[in-house]
């Protein structure tokens, strides 16, 4: 304010100045206790601006003169609210660092300084008693919480955490449904009534809460969609085994809804196409399997796909499957298919040329057994005998280990279909329980003859003395067996016998 009547008498000043030079400076008088003082009108205008200017800086500096107590408290509460957000700032710093004792210390200095903010003064006293392990104490700041409506929120979440850590899931599962049913925003705490629905297996509910959650805006669209779609396909995996045929419409209605909410989802897909086939219309499985092949191939759904049509020949069939593969013509199941078509068409050459993308690759068990069949097919027991051996110690594949030995595809258990729900809505992948568990799956190895046959490399090389093939596995094998070249064999047709897989015992 100073400043602005400085700057304004200034330029008045220098402006009566100016009239002053330039017309009639004017003529003033002033009287006063029989004194009497006579000057121009320029001059009393700026001995009137300068008095003013003065009465302005007086009246500021007393005006200051008289705030200064009060401008000394409030300094003091900057400083206190200063030191109150540092200690705060400390105590919540050692609370997550696990220093318990450093953070009740600081808690209790935060509750001298922090007066105007016992909200965080409660958290930080909270989970100081939580850092230090004094489990009463934290349960008793997070109760007192609960009597403020604006603090009720992180209350019920603190009791939640202290219920769980003491093995107190129902306590838990209240405080978590009383913080769902307060806000509508609260993701942790619609999380924890999921997981113990989900627990449970009461899918129907789960579904409830799905919705209820993309109401609220707690998780995206597609979110939901994965866990709505995956709550489905379990629900239908429960009603699918009953003999009712009200209970298999039941889930068969599931399983569709599953599989047009992510046609991609390869267990909805699957349940689906069989509780339609088993219903006669194969025609709309196979369009279901089709469009589940193009999002992503799975093997359970070719093998669904390959079963769909029992009175086909095989060449039928092989040119069924080999419509599937091209599909997705790049996927490796793609690939995997366009092996196995040709094996079912029984051409041994095609089926050895569409396998030989999968050479490049480390080879898994199911491709070694895969690679075997291909060898045995084209006449080649030995070769096929290798690729067994190789794929013995050969890492399994996740997505083959969803085939139980029976040929059964995601016969989850519900604890396995709770994990499926969490796991897909949150990635969109599919979990692998069986490999966890390293349980048997469908055999991914042919079972072949013990002995030889006569018509093997070995019995050729044996009797004609030409060179014998080695092995894949071992490539100095053939050398191994090859006979001398200074004294070939003699061909003794008359003794020929079959070669045991077991070596004789030397004499």
């Amino acid at each position: 304010m100073i400043r602005t009547a400085i700057v304004v008498i200034f330029f008045a000043a220098v402006a009566i100045a100016v009239l002053a030079m330039t017309g009639d400076a004017g003529s003033a008088t002033l009287t006063w206790l029989g004194w009497r003082v006579d000057m121009t009108a320029a001059t009393a205008a700026l001995l009137v601006l300068f008095a003013a200017l003065a009465a302005t800086i007086f009246w500021r500096g007393l005006i200051w003169l008289l705030e200064a107590p009060r401008r000394a408290a409030r300094a003091r509460e900057r400083n206190r609210r200063k030191q109150a957000g540092e200690v705060l700032a400390r105590g919540f710093l050692a609370a997550a660092a696990g220093d318990g004792s450093e953070a009740r210390r600081l808690a209790q200095k935060a509750s001298v300084l922090a007066e105007d903010s016992p909200a965080l003064v409660r958290v930080l006293a909270a989970q100081a008693a939580e850092a230090a392990g004094d489990l009463p104490a934290a349960q008793a700041a997070y109760s007192a919480m609960l009597g403020f409506p604006e603090m009720r929120l992180a209350g019920h979440k603190g009791m939640m955490q202290t219920a769980l850590s003491e093995g107190d899931k129902p306590a838990a599962l209240r405080h978590a449904q009383s913080a769902y049913d307060l806000t509508r925003t609260a993701r942790w705490a619609w999380r924890a009534v999921l997981e113990s629905k989900l627990e449970a297996a009461e899918w129907p509910a789960a579904l409830d809460l799905v919705k209820g959650a993309l109401e609220r805006k707690i998780v995206t669209p597609i979110v939901a969609e994965r866990a709505r779609a995956a709550l489905l396909a379990a629900s239908a995996a429960g009603l699918e085994g009953s003999d009712d045929d009200r209970t298999r419409s039941q889930a068969l209605d599931y399983a569709m809804q599953a599989a047009r909410l992510q046609p991609g989802f390869a267990p909805g897909v699957v349940m689906a196409a069989r509780l339609l086939a088993a219903d006669g219309k194969v025609g709309r499985a196979s369009s279901m399997i089709e469009q589940a092949w193009k999002e992503a191939p799975h093997p359970a759904l070719w093998l669904a796909y390959r079963d769909l049509r029992t009175n086909e020949t095989p060449r039928e069939r092989a040119a069924r499957l080999a419509g599937l593969a091209s599909l997705s013509p790049e996927a490796r199941e793609s690939r995997i298919l366009s092996v196995e078509q040709a094996l079912i068409a029984g051409d041994p050459a095609a089926a050895r040329e569409a396998a030989r993308p999968l050479l490049s690759e480390d080879p898994t068990a199911r491709i070694a057994g895969l690679m075997a069949r291909v060898a045995f097919a084209d006449g080649n027991p030995d070769e096929a005998r290798a690729w067994i051996a190789r794929g013995a110690g050969a890492p399994q594949e996740p997505d083959w280990s969803d085939l139980d030995p029976e040929g059964r595809a995601f016969a989850y258990n519900r604890d396995d279909w709770a994990r499926l729900v969490a796991t897909y809505a949150e990635t969109g992948e599919l979990i692998h329980p069986r490999l966890e568990r390293a349980e048997r799956a469908l055999s991914d190895l042919p079972e072949l003859p013990v002995s030889y046959v006569e018509s093997t490399p070995f019995v050729r090389a044996a009797e004609t003395g030409a060179p014998v093939m080695p092995i894949p596995d071992d490539p100095g094998l053939g050398e191994m067996l090859q006979p001398s070249v200074s004294e070939p064999a003699p061909r003794r047709l008359g003794l020929r016998r079959r070669l045991a897989s077991v070596p004789r015992a030397s004499k």
